[in-house]
């Protein structure tokens, strides 16, 4: 069988998902939406203007939403109602509300709904988890998470520096540092207590950092910045967060090219306008740093795999490349349909994601701790 594939959102998450999509051999692309007519005939396939074209017409099984966040539960909603399979681009949704909505609208229509792709599929991460899980070093019981970024100087459009809106580092990046120490985890968060920071002209949160308690006794520590001083991606050999090898001088150039350049002009360029080709990997995508203590070793995630750092010295355990960068999400979409296997970044926990991110915000407004059990649907 052949999952036929939307994709609807035609932007920088589609341009690069879009290749294991392509790559895979149970699921065949079928059409796509945006509303830019160079994004549409960039992407070169059959495609529609609006997403009420797209789902007129219905030629496809499922649907790959990486529509703007604010978009979303309501491109979600149409495709549940429209008895379309969902893969829905992080963060979900932007309030509890809405995702909440989404999971109930794929509830009674019988459909998936997958969450992703975020750095919580990546196959270190993934390969993490199945260390700690077999019981080999012990349980996890400190994790560290830090990454220092320009994602705050890349080319933006409005909404996405508008938290109401979904924008900022928290709903936009936070959601990947969540989703990796919860899969290692494997246990609900229980409390969250956070400040987050915003200090230039960009009005929204920059910068966050959150310690994050777990039910089975693990603690999480979370740190990003988007300002485009500090690039982490320093202690890693320069191999960035697609597993590329980056110009050790392109972060700190970071603002004065956005200064230069029209910033709504130089975003549609990172669209499929640009008719660029993603190169296939040579290292693993990453995202930052993440250390995480156990009772009998230290893990170290890297480009390749995972570092085991124990009483006996330091081994190295490779995850395998993929074909395609997000290869294993395209995999994992394809079977939860196909096979009938249940996602793990399913809506619920799509949702979940997103209640911590809910729960550092107003952990950092409110100066206080805040357990995500007390954030309800009605009030965000």
């Amino acid at each position: 069988m052949t999952l036929r594939l939307a994709i609807l959102g035609l932007g920088r998450g589609a341009v690069l998902t879009v290749p294991a999509f392509v790559a895979h051999p149970r699921i065949e692309l079928v059409a796509g939406c945006d509303p830019s007519a160079q994004a549409r005939d960039g992407f070169g396939r059959n495609s529609f203007a609006s997403a009420e074209e797209l789902f007129a017409d219905g030629g496809f099984d499922a649907v790959y939403i990486a529509s703007p966040h604010e978009f979303h539960a309501s491109h979600a909603i149409m495709a549940a109602r429209a008895g379309k399979h969902v893969l829905v681009e992080k963060p979900m949704a932007v309030t509890l509300a809405e995702a909440t909505s989404m999971v109930a609208a794929a509830r009674d229509a019988g459909t998936i709904l997958m969450v992703g792709p975020s750095h919580g599929f990546n196959p270190p991460v993934a390969l993490a988890a199945e260390i700690v899980a077999s019981g080999e070093v012990g349980a996890a019981r400190m994790m560290h998470s830090s990454n220092f970024t320009d994602f705050l100087y890349r080319p933006r459009r409005p909404a996405e520096l508008d938290t109401a809106q979904g924008g900022g580092v928290v709903l936009s990046q936070g959601t990947h540092q969540i989703d990796m120490v919860r899969r290692i985890a494997d246990s609900p968060v229980t409390s969250v207590s956070a400040w987050t920071g915003g200090w230039d002209a960009r009005a929204t949160e920059g910068a966050f950092t959150a310690l994050l308690n777990f039910e089975n006794g693990a603690v999480a520590n979370l740190t990003y910045s988007g300002y485009a001083h500090y690039d982490s991606d320093a202690v890693a050999g320069w191999i960035g967060e697609l597993g590329q090898i980056k110009d050790p001088e392109a972060h700190g150039r970071a603002r004065a090219t956005l200064q230069a350049v029209d910033e709504q002009k130089a975003k549609a360029a990172r669209t499929f306008a640009a008719r660029h080709e993603t190169p296939a990997p040579k290292h693993h995508q990453r995202f930052g740093s993440l250390i995480i203590s156990c009772e009998k070793a230290d893990l170290e995630l890297t480009s390749q795999g995972v570092n085991i750092h124990s009483n006996t010295g330091m081994r190295s355990v490779a995850a395998p490349l993929p074909v395609a960068q997000r290869t294993n999400v395209a995999d994992a979409f394809a079977r939860a349909i196909l096979d009938e296997e249940t996602p793990l970044f399913d809506g619920s926990w799509g949702r979940d994601s997103l209640t911590v991110c809910q729960a550092i915000l107003r952990s950092a407004s409110e100066g206080r701790s805040v357990a995500p059990s007390e954030l309800t649907p009605s009030d965000i």
